[in-house]
């Protein structure tokens, strides 16, 4: 029988990988519930300064000698067997657990519980919701896979009758988690180091919301066939919402601003539900908006309260975030990796007033750039210019038979010019050489990019806007 956290309450936790975005927001909320906590990871990091200011030790490399003395030792599906403080976990009987497991420990008992799963969208959707519902006067317990500054962080514990999660479909890690309530966002390729194909991924979604009980809800954009057909053959309650005619939360009389914020009145099958404008801009948002509108209905929140927050939200870190202006350039990251994403990053940077914009993107694992290769060609269609740096492996070895350099011509090729700058240092030093006053950078993916935008800032006359 696998271990339950619960179980050790109030003794040693050991995290691997506690820097990650979720570990660290879990560590940190064990720390809350009273447990000890420790962690190792490979690298220092904001996020890892940030728990040992919460008195959780770090220790920086992974070795066997980290997990002496533990009680129990979480991971994350990134985190192999045989790495070192796993294998002496399994050599000294130490029960372990996975990520997601520990979530659906946490995530049980809830009467309310919401999964928010997609292949995009879903930080910012919970983060979203999470606003929501406490401006509505809910207290959901919270994790989001980012940083949310109306929450002070990633994780927030509740009185135990909401929780608001991520749910990520790598490696179908959702799976182990117990909504009552799952959102399907959108159902896209990625991940393709795992699955299959773009119909092995739709299984994996059908899986989850039938995690849901029949009293439950099944949330989904009805736009997308997919991600509409897994909904409608759930057995639990549906709600679908979008643009199209047959979905039951449309938004009528949509407008959007010369900035592309926009505003509707939300119909749900006839009924008005109230007016809304969205503070985040492109119609990525809008939608996510019209996910939140429909949970928010169904647990019977204060409609007025729900477009006050919707209107307030200014996104989580990472989101298209604005890290400043240097030498008159703004300057944005976001963490969006796949080519979906990456678009709506740059739809939204390409409605903002500027001269020339430049795309940024460190891709992300060997594996991605190989299987959406053709995508990503097709992504940066709207920037002017493009500097693209080494591919961060994460959790893989280099093949040997890819790199970045290998994209530049098929790109050129569709008009936007493409230059391959591999160090952080490297393309900063191009940015810098021919930036001008007016411009806008935007950084993509999810590993490290966002300490160039920290590098600029550092190195140069920035301010905060």
């Amino acid at each position: 029988m696998a271990a339950n956290i619960f179980d050790y309450k109030g003794r040693h936790a050991h995290f691997i990988g506690i820097g990650g975005s979720s570990m660290s927001g879990l560590a940190g909320y064990l720390k809350q519930l009273g447990y000890e906590v420790s962690g190792s990871d490979r690298t220092k990091s904001h996020k890892t300064e940030h728990l040992e200011e919460k008195g959780i030790t770090v220790t920086i490399g992974h070795d066997a000698k980290n997990v002496r003395g533990a009680d129990i030792v979480i991971y994350s599906a990134a985190i192999a067997p045989d790495n070192p403080e796993r294998a002496e976990a399994a050599r000294l009987h130490i029960p372990q657990i996975e990520r997601c497991d520990l979530i659906g420990d946490l995530m049980a008992g809830h009467r309310f519980a919401v999964g928010v799963s997609g292949t995009h969208g879903k930080t910012t959707t919970t983060s979203m919701l999470a606003q929501a519902f406490l401006s509505a006067g809910a207290d959901p317990t919270i994790h989001i896979g980012g940083e949310l500054d109306f929450i002070g962080g990633s994780t927030r514990a509740g009185d135990g009758r909401d929780f608001i999660v991520e749910a990520c479909e790598y490696r179908e890690s959702f799976l182990q988690f117990r909504p009552t309530v799952a959102i399907v966002l959108n159902i896209d390729e990625d991940h393709l180091d795992y699955y299959r194909d773009i119909d092995h991924i739709e299984e994996a979604f059908a899986k989850y919301v039938a995690i849901v009980p029949e009293d439950g809800w099944c949330v989904a954009w009805g736009d997308d066939p997919r991600a509409r057909r897994v909904c409608l053959n759930a057995k639990c309650n549906h709600m679908t919402y979008g643009l199209g005619p047959d979905n039951m939360l449309r938004p009528e009389n949509l407008r959007y601003d010369a900035q592309g914020f926009a505003s509707f009145t939300a119909v749900l099958n006839g009924e008005r539900l109230g007016d809304f404008h969205i503070g985040v801009a492109a119609e990525c948002n809008m939608l996510d908006a019209l996910a939140v509108i429909c949970v928010c209905h169904i647990r019977g929140l204060d409609m007025a309260k729900v477009a006050d927050a919707l209107h307030s939200f200014v996104g989580a870190h990472r989101r298209f975030e604005l890290t400043g202006v240097t030498d008159g350039v703004r300057c944005y990251t976001d963490y969006g990796h796949n080519p979906a994403e990456i678009k709506n990053a740059l739809r939204i940077a390409s409605l903002q007033p500027h001269r020339t914009l430049w795309s940024v993107w460190q891709p992300h694992t060997y594996s991605r750039t190989k299987t959406l290769f053709d995508q990503f060609v097709e992504t940066f269609d709207v920037a002017d210019r493009l500097l693209i740096t080494d591919i961060m492996g994460a959790r893989e070895a280099d093949p040997g038979d890819i790199n970045s350099g290998m994209l530049l011509e098929p790109i050129r090729a569709r008009g936007v010019d493409a230059h391959w700058t591999p160090s952080f240092d490297d393309t900063e030093a191009y940015l810098r050489a021919h930036w001008q006053p007016g411009d806008i950078m935007i950084s993509h993916g999810c590993g490290d990019i966002d300490l160039l935008n920290e590098q600029i800032a550092l190195h140069g006359d920035t301010k905060k806007e």
